[in-house]
């Protein structure tokens, strides 16, 4: 049975809401039936008739929507949100969706502070609903994979774990120009303490956590502006240390000129390493001490149960970015189903990141900003 959702933002002319709608739509899991879908209510009515949606169903305010939709029958109100506004409003619908009973699904980062992040995480806990946040690249196949070998002690105890996420978008002073993309992710009102540091590089600092099974305890950061007059952060990086001793390095740039989305994870333990990169999701490298390197393929039949179960094409059919991001609304699906049956656990069973990894995702933010800051430099984990 498909899961009822409705979408607070993602108007016309919205990147990350068609993601979000694709992602939903490709295997069949979820129906969309309702939308706020921007703070204009004009816009909001125009795009939900572009979606096709019932005009009775296409709400002025996420406050309208919440509301209206808790009056309906069970069996035709929304079951789920899916928030996709810019970061700053990602914590009050969030928060209003909890407290009416409804699951939560949430584009990264989880919220605005570290503060708004535990009281979420907080409300999720009391109300026991399922709160799923769209950290997309632990989504892919690949990434998969190399976790369960990581885990199963292919390369043997982790030592050192390199994450660099390089992007050339915003190499000029692009929101000067009225690109809305730009504007937001420049601006401390609506982006956060972070620009780059929080836009991309809590996606690294995440990838980096999920595959290796460490989590960071302490940062030495450089954090800057580069292009004139911008005011966060488009250039950032850090020495890491990690738990189990493991040490390494983040880069988080926007103006590398002439990249496009060139995110790359290298891991190495006692007897060899991983690297994968986004130019080229469906592999991954392994790299043995005592033999050569030996690229995998996604599709093929000597890949593990973790990797087999979110791909949907045989070998040399490639997926991508919308597959992995369907990955994790298929597993927020399940989530969602066991918990109408009572039999919800913990996102962790699921293999989506929820509120553990957007806590330490603000955190990480919050930590890096401190840091880049320090005289000292080396700076613990604030969680």
């Amino acid at each position: 049975m498909m899961i009822r959702y409705g979408m607070i933002g993602g108007g016309e002319g919205s990147f990350i809401g068609a993601v979000h709608r694709k992602a939903a739509a490709l295997d069949g899991n979820f129906e969309l039936v309702c939308g706020s879908f921007s703070s204009k209510p004009e816009k909001s009515k125009s795009s939900g008739r572009a979606l096709g949606l019932a005009q009775n169903r296409v709400y002025a305010s996420f406050e309208e929507m919440i509301e209206q939709e808790a009056k309906l029958p069970e069996d035709e109100r929304m079951q789920a949100v899916s928030i996709v506004t810019p970061n700053h409003m990602h914590f009050a619908p969030a928060m209003k969706a909890l407290q009416n009973g409804f699951h939560v699904i949430i584009d990264k980062p989880i919220a605005f502070s570290l503060d708004e992040a535990r009281e979420m995480a907080q409300k999720v806990n009391e109300t026991g609903l399922v709160l799923a946040l769209t950290h997309t690249y632990t989504g892919y196949p690949m990434i998969k994979e190399a976790r369960h070998r990581i885990r199963s002690g292919k390369i043997g105890k982790v030592r050192k774990i390199l994450v660099e996420y390089p992007q050339g978008w915003l190499a000029t002073f692009l929101e000067s120009e009225g690109n809305k993309q730009a504007s937001w992710r420049t601006d401390p009102s609506k982006s956060g303490a972070g620009g780059a540091t929080g836009d991309i590089g809590t996606h690294a600092a995440n990838l980096a956590e999920y595959v290796s099974g460490r989590q960071i305890t302490q940062v030495c950061a450089d954090v800057n502006i580069v292009v004139e007059g911008r005011k966060l952060d488009d250039d950032s990086a850090a020495l890491l240390r990690f738990t189990g001793g493991a040490t390494g390095s983040l880069i988080a740039t926007q103006v590398a000129a002439g990249e496009e989305n060139d995110l790359k994870l290298r891991i190495y333990g006692e007897k060899g390493g991983f690297v994968w990169t986004h130019t080229d999701p469906n592999s991954l490298l392994h790299k043995p001490i005592d033999g050569p390197a030996q690229t995998l393929r996604a599709g093929n039949a000597y890949l593990s149960e973790a990797a087999a179960s979110n791909l949907r094409l045989p070998p040399g059919h490639p997926e991508g970015y919308l597959e992995a991001f369907a990955n994790i609304y298929n597993a927020f699906a399940r989530a969602v189903t066991d918990h109408a049956q009572g039999s919800y656990t913990v996102p962790e069973d699921y293999d989506f990141p929820g509120t553990k990894d957007g806590v330490r995702g603000m955190a990480f933010v919050e930590t890096m900003i401190a840091s880049g800051k320090s005289e000292t430099k080396w700076t613990d984990f604030i969680i």
